[in-house]
């Protein structure tokens, strides 16, 4: 038999439960008012950016390094003991300056002789001369006196040779590097006596990526400037390699510096900045508005009061900037804050709009 509920806790039992139920549904209805799917989908304050065509430059920065007009290594031609030194470190000489001497004693004395030798061929061929006038001797034997002669003086300029590369002498007007030798050392051909170089015009060398070579030209002015120093200089392309270097892809590139300066010294490194003709229709936006992602990168376009993610293309940038080669049509206005907070479709309200 089952027990029947008492009349006075009934009514009140009704209304509770009434209570629980009806709270549950307003529950129920706020959770799916905040969801992404909901009937009520919250709209989102963003700000945007119109796209339009501007006029967009670019500045590359490659790395170069400063060198002599002229540099070489000083060697002696011959082997031989030094009986002079004459390098002044770190001084400027003239060309032809005379910068150590090898001894030469065997090849003076040896001239000598010749020297000899060619006055007693010379009195021969005198007699010969007179004799052959009067058919005294055959023409032959004149000759051989005539070619005795000219013999002896072929060795007399070899021995001048000889003897002028005992002389080490700078190959053009510069600065000299340290020495390496001291007075009364043995050398040979490949020891290096000393380095020169021609500091009065310096050359500046750098390379440039293989998508800017057609951008390059005979006479154009770049500007640069040294390591830990704030002054910009200035240099005058004279000339470009032949060929883009396969392994780097680079092209080389040679310039003059344009206003030498005392603190400018071959091997500085060099910051070189190349400023190119701008792109009068280039499109930019700010660089926040670029999402980036796994494969490429996406913009979110503004369009009937929806968020449309767009991929697009991006080229150069700069710390506000960036340029977008596909992807964005002049008048499109894209999304520049809440990007992280937005979906595809989702409602968006533009607060503020930057031109």
């Amino acid at each position: 038999m089952r027990p029947k509920l008492d009349p006075y806790f009934a009514l009140p039992l009704f209304f509770l439960s009434l209570i629980i139920v009806y709270s549950c549904g307003e529950k129920d209805k706020k959770q799916l008012a905040t969801q992404p799917g909901g009937n009520r989908q919250q709209t989102i304050q963003v700000d945007g950016y119109v796209v339009k065509i501007q006029a967009l430059g670019e500045n590359v920065e490659v790395p170069g390094s400063l060198i002599a007009n002229e540099a070489t290594e000083i060697h002696p031609e011959i082997s031989g003991r030094v009986v002079q030194l004459n390098v002044s470190e770190g001084r400027f000489v003239s060309k032809g300056t005379l910068l150590a001497k090898i001894y030469d004693g065997d090849l003076q004395a040896q001239l000598k002789k010749l020297q000899v030798q060619l006055q007693i061929a010379n009195q021969n061929e005198d007699r010969s001369s007179q004799l052959l006038k009067i058919q005294g001797i055959s023409q032959q034997d004149y000759d051989a006196s005539l070619l005795n002669v000219n013999n002896i003086k072929a060795d007399i300029e070899i021995t001048h040779t000889s003897i002028t590369k005992t002389e080490i002498r700078a190959p053009f007007n510069g600065k000299l590097g340290l020495k390496n030798i001291s007075m009364g050392a043995f050398v040979t051909p490949q020891t290096i006596v000393a380095t020169i170089q021609q500091t009065d015009i310096l050359k500046l060398d750098f390379s440039v990526p293989e998508k800017y070579t057609s951008q390059i030209k005979t006479g154009q002015l770049v500007s640069f400037t040294t390591e830990g120093g704030k002054k910009s200089y200035s240099a005058k392309i004279m000339a470009t390699e032949s060929a883009v270097a396969q392994n780097t892809r680079s092209l080389m590139i040679r310039a003059i510096v344009q206003n030498k300066n005392a603190d400018l010294l071959p091997g500085v490194f060099a910051k070189v900045i190349l400023d190119f003709d701008p792109d009068p229709n280039s499109i930019a936006i700010p660089t926040q508005a670029v999402i980036p992602q796994a494969r490429g990168k996406k913009v979110i376009i503004y369009q009937g009061g929806l968020a449309k993610f767009a991929d697009v293309t991006t080229g150069l940038r700069d710390s506000a900037t960036i340029q977008i080669t596909s992807g964005l049509k002049a008048g499109d206005t894209i999304v520049t804050t809440g990007l992280l907070s937005l979906r595809p479709d989702s409602k968006i309200q533009v607060n503020k709009i930057i031109n």
